[in-house]
């Protein structure tokens, strides 16, 4: 439901309002009048834009969750945290940034930020993210969601899907450059490696900070005198679960990258110090024909050969027999055997 510019609203703050009855139904709600009030037998959506400074109003009357809770998670701070107060917990998660053109960005770098209570959940952002549209064109599509617990895994769902097909990505690009590797007839080129180690590293950044939130909401889930729902609890479980095996994924598709990085740097510091090698071994045998050539090269009197008929001649076989002393030499030192 995009808006216009021009769009004239009462709540300019709030961008779309959904109401879900108890069987999980959700529709989109007008809000000329307005916030909603939470609906008895279900439960509320509200999505703010976090930039419009008359939040600050609904913010202190808490019609946006407690006013301390609400007040700090809709902060401008962009870190990954979650707390809790009560029954209503606050969260700051990773999300996919969204370009005004239409755009979802790979790396989720943006922020959703959202206050769940247990018939209101309230999300909000300062950039155009991609998980809360997600969300509601799935709803309004005909998904069922029980609960704002339920809603908010949507959320991290949509966001880990997005890492998990980053991740198969990453894995087929490593494996085109592994078989690269093995073919001897291609030659060891770490550019393309370079851009896919830095998203990868990138991307398992934002995840890690996702994996965190929500393992210490399972840890205050376990504790004796906690008052969130059991919804919450059981979608903590889930997420922590779920993302816990994204989190190994990434690890081995950066350490699968760091691995082929040092590989194709071994095997080209090889591949040069083999060339060196030659090279030494070609200037070692060309060094001794350039001294005899240096010395009939000079102009003096009384220089040997100078008033032989085949002087020149000979000059060269002088010049062969010093090269082939030398390889003679080279090969009784073992040198051109430690090459093969």
């Amino acid at each position: 439901m995009q808006r216009l510019l021009t769009d004239a609203t009462a709540l300019p703050y709030l961008l779309f309002a959904m109401a879900f009855d108890a069987e999980g139904r959700g529709c989109l709600l007008e809000t000329g009048g307005g916030l909603p009030e939470p609906v008895a037998d279900g439960f509320l959506w509200l999505h703010l834009d976090l930039v419009d400074a008359r939040l600050d109003g609904p913010i202190a009357t808490g019609r946006l969750g407690p006013p301390a809770l609400a007040a700090a998670t809709f902060a401008r701070d962009g870190h990954q945290r979650v707390v809790a107060e009560g029954t209503s917990l606050g969260l700051v998660i990773a999300d996919r940034t969204r370009e005004f053109s239409g755009r979802i960005e790979e790396e989720p770098a943006g922020r959703l930020h959202c206050v769940l209570g247990e018939r209101l959940l309230v999300s909000g952002r300062r950039h155009a993210t991609a998980a809360a549209e997600a969300a509601r064109d799935a709803v309004l599509a005909g998904r069922r969601v029980s609960d704002p617990a339920g809603l908010l895994e949507m959320f991290v769902g949509h966001v880990a899907a997005a890492l998990d097909a980053s991740a198969r990505r990453f894995s087929d690009e490593l494996d085109a450059i592994e078989d690269r590797m093995l073919d001897e007839d291609q030659p060891d080129d770490p550019k393309p490696l370079a851009p896919i180690r830095r998203q990868a590293v990138r991307q398992h950044r934002q995840l890690a900070g996702l994996s965190a939130v929500f393992h210490r909401l399972e840890s205050e889930t376990e504790e004796a005198d906690d008052d969130l729902p059991a919804a919450v609890v059981r979608m903590a479980a889930r997420v922590v679960q779920r993302l816990d095996s994204l989190h190994r994924d990434m690890l081995v598709l950066s350490e699968r990258s760091r691995l082929l990085q040092d590989e194709i740097a071994g095997r080209t510091a090889a591949e040069t110090n083999r060339q060196l090698f030659t090279l030494s071994i070609l200037t070692a045998l060309f060094l001794p024909p350039t001294l005899v050539t240096g010395v009939f090269g000079m102009n003096t009197k009384g220089l040997f050969l100078g008033e032989f008929e085949n002087g020149s001649l000979l000059a060269l076989t002088i010049c062969g027999a010093a090269a082939l002393a030398v390889y003679g030499v080279i090969r009784r030192l073992g040198l051109v055997k430690r090459r093969a």
